[in-house]
């Protein structure tokens, strides 16, 4: 399994998602050094899980699911974590 589809799979168990779309952005970073082989993402996750979550709290939601996973195949993750609400207040 890819890391993008880990990524989505983890995710998906562990919340529920209306929106999430992941962009594996490693290739911009291919002479870039850094310690480990994992790759730079960007994450958009929609969910009302987060309802009432401050942006912090939010982010480390997502760290908490993605724990074994950092620093072996993530290397950088943006993220933008998003309520249905704001979603579709933002489009």
């Amino acid at each position: 399994m890819d890391i993008s589809n880990k990524i989505l799979q983890l995710i998906t168990e562990n919340i529920q998602v209306f929106k999430i779309n992941i962009i594996d952005e490693s290739y911009k970073h291919a002479n870039h050094k850094k310690d480990t082989k994992g790759g730079h993402y960007k994450l958009l996750v929609v969910s009302n899980n987060f309802k009432g979550m401050s942006l912090l709290k939010r982010h480390q939601s997502i760290y908490q699911i993605l724990d074994n996973m950092m620093k072996v195949d993530i290397h950088a993750l943006s993220m933008k974590i998003l309520t249905e609400e704001e979603y579709n207040n933002s489009k």
